[in-house]
């Protein structure tokens, strides 16, 4: 029988599915346990359908749009870091394939990312680009990433809002 140490089933060990059996991390609700809305587009509280807003409009839907992992596709810097977090294969640190497999990304698909010569983190990253980066905090939160969780806190509370949050297409 191989040793733990053997670097061929090591190898083998961080290809085999990747599963969250862990009764602590499932969720039986919807996704909205955590404040976050699973689907995109979801409106903010108070921005009902009959309402509409002017130019000039400061109420909270037009005002304070949550940044979505889009929105962070477009800083190169943090893209680098957080693909230098989340894709290496380690057995006991969590990465980019459970990050996916959380969110319902098949097997066979996650198995088809590694194989691309581009950042899997950042396919899985540019396939969710409708969620939140509240959502991503969420899961490392989940999965105690608290150094990818740091990144993106200091980007959402520095960088994003130096964009001016206005790109958002008012209602008419």
């Amino acid at each position: 029988m191989a040793s733990p140490d053997d670097p061929l089933l090591a190898d083998h060990m961080a290809k085999e599915p990747v599963e969250d059996t862990d009764p602590s991390t499932l969720s039986f609700n919807g996704g909205e346990e955590n404040g976050f809305a699973d689907g995109p587009g979801d409106p903010l509280p108070g921005a009902g359908k009959d309402q509409s807003c002017r130019a000039d409009c400061g109420c909270p839907s037009c005002s304070l749009r949550a940044p979505t992992i889009s929105d962070l596709l477009n800083d190169q810097d943090l893209l680098d870091v957080i693909r230098i977090k989340l894709d290496p294969c380690h057995p006991t640190v969590k990465n980019w394939r459970n990050f996916a497999s959380k969110w319902g990304m098949p097997y066979d698909e996650l198995c088809f990312l590694e194989q691309r010569p581009q950042s899997p983190t950042l396919e899985f990253l540019l396939r969710n680009g409708q969620r939140t980066v509240g959502q991503l905090m969420e899961l490392c939160r989940l999965y105690r990433r608290a150094d990818v969780e740091k990144v993106l806190r200091r980007w959402v509370d520095e960088e994003w809002p130096k964009r001016g949050r206005g790109d958002r297409p008012r209602n008419s």
